[in-house]
């Protein structure tokens, strides 16, 4: 049997092709290019992934603003479909029982060497493209973060550099600040 990505070779892909692959395999669309994400992210990846979650959800526990893990879909566009490691939605008409429709207003990416690239270069790009506040990665082999800012012009900035020692404060959550020692889980100095 042929797999449903085969079918395709010239066109776009579209949200209703994502809705007929494999419940099985995880995959992003990004302007109609299909990414898969495998292979499955490491332990550490998951780890960071868990407490900057869990960091968030206690932190916006009594706001308007919602985070999220992946994975949930949030379909940006009919050829633009995302699976961000950890995001926030303040927006509640963007919240369906089924997925997210439209921009987040905080993506954050944990780097993994099958996607580090795609983050850093395709995501990126889409996100700035589609409005989302602030674009985050974070690097879980280096232990530094980077932030990126949506300015007045729609375009992020150059980007700004944390260290695993250092408070990292979220602009688009009312100044919102997580402990990096903490997500990195080394001994604050």
């Amino acid at each position: 049997m042929t797999h449903p990505l085969m079918k395709k070779a010239v066109q776009k892909f579209t949200w209703d092709d994502y809705l007929t692959w494999p419940d099985d395999e995880r995959w992003e669309i990004i302007d109609g290019v299909a990414y898969n994400m495998a292979p499955a992210p490491s332990v550490r990846h998951q780890n960071i992934t868990g407490k900057l979650y869990s960091q968030l959800e206690q932190k916006l526990r009594d706001k308007t603003c919602r985070p999220f893990i992946a994975p949930v879909d949030v379909i940006l566009s009919e050829y633009d479909i995302v699976q961000p490691d950890v995001f926030v939605v303040c927006d509640k008409n963007k919240i369906t029982e089924a997925n997210i429709k439209g921009a987040p207003d905080l993506v954050v990416e944990i780097l993994s060497p099958a996607t580090a690239l795609k983050d850093l270069r395709e995501k990126k790009n889409l996100n700035e493209k589609f409005g989302v506040k602030e674009y985050i990665v974070i690097d879980p082999l280096e232990e530094y973060v980077e932030r990126f800012w949506l300015g007045g012009d729609g375009m992020y900035n150059r980007g700004e550099v944390f260290g695993s020692q250092e408070v990292l404060p979220l602009k688009s959550l009312e100044e919102i600040k997580v402990n990096l020692w903490e997500i990195f889980e080394v001994e604050k100095i």
